[in-house]
């Protein structure tokens, strides 16, 4: 088992990598990847890296790619004949293999870049568990596909989403893909949002383990589909597990599959195996009708 991660000022590769083995389960294999990844991001920050152009005014840091190359380095050490999918590295493996891992080792580059100590680390299975870890709280949430948590100080608490902060993260960074029938800046200006929420903008998916954790009411942001993209992959899993509503920006259910978070809620109804694009995550389903009717309008 791997049950005694390392605190913020702790390495934890002794506690959570060291014992990973084949007879792990999926999910203590994806904290331990997690870990891993946050391990680096965390030993690395505040020095002076190298960044890597990677077009369109994106690039990547030195910290990305080793933060990767750790994560990896746990799940071939547990499952060998695993594919995995980086943000950094590629595909490694049969993109059609059964079992693939989705990694993204920093999100948040620009953020960890200038010194703003907002990322995630996320490691999902697509399809299974997935763990998100922050390296600088120590905190790890992870779900094993049904339930719940996050792993702080060594123990588990379960995740209880709830809309009693009003706080909504809105994700602004481009593309914006719904324009112009969907812009997450006009959201913001919207009256009836101001009467019942307050923005904020954090930049990371580290935002959609707080909509699990109750830290925020919702996360919103356009997009494509996301259920398999690196970026969102394992909060998508999270938050599912935690018992959030998790649609598209147009109401569909998001990913091939056709899960939905809470049965019942608003906008959930779409035709089976439909992919929403973009994301509404909240915390219950009078947030989420609330915020598809301000965005349908």
């Amino acid at each position: 088992m791997i049950n005694s991660p390392a605190g913020p000022d702790e390495t934890a590769t002794d506690a959570d990598t060291a014992t990973v083995t084949d007879a792990a389960t999926d999910a203590e294999v994806a904290i331990a990847a997690a870990r891993a990844g946050a391990d680096v991001v965390r030993d690395l920050y505040g020095q002076r890296l190298t960044r890597i152009d990677k077009g369109g005014g994106d690039f990547a840091t030195a910290a990305d790619v080793a933060a990767e190359q750790a994560i990896v380095s746990v799940l071939r050490a547990a499952r060998p004949d695993d594919a995995v999918l980086g943000e950094e590295g590629g595909q490694q493996g049969a993109p059609e293999a059964a079992r693939q891992w989705l990694v993204d080792p920093l999100c948040g580059t620009l953020n960890y870049a200038v010194g703003t100590a907002l990322v995630a680390v996320n490691v999902a299975l697509r399809g299974g568990p997935a763990a998100v870890a922050d390296p600088f709280s120590g905190e790890v949430f992870h779900t094993d596909g049904h339930t719940a948590w996050v792993r702080r100080d060594g123990a588990d608490a379960p995740l209880a989403p709830t809309s009693a902060t009003r706080l909504v993260d809105v994700n602004l960074d481009p593309p914006f893909p719904g324009a112009p029938g969907f812009r997450a800046v006009d959201l913001l200006a919207d009256e009836r949002f101001v009467a019942r929420f307050r923005p904020r903008v954090v930049s990371t998916s580290l935002a959609l383990t707080w909509v699990a954790a109750g830290k925020r009411a919702a996360y919103v942001t356009d997009g494509g589909d996301l259920s398999e993209s690196v970026h969102f992959a394992a909060g998508i899993a999270l938050c599912r597990a935690a018992g959030c509503v998790v649609t598209g920006v147009d109401g569909e259910p998001v990913g091939r599959s056709g899960q939905a978070g809470r049965a019942g809620a608003a906008g959930q109804a779409g035709a089976a195996g439909l992919a929403g694009r973009g994301l509404v995550v909240a915390a219950d389903a009078e947030t989420h009708g609330l915020l598809m009717s301000m965005m349908r309008a």
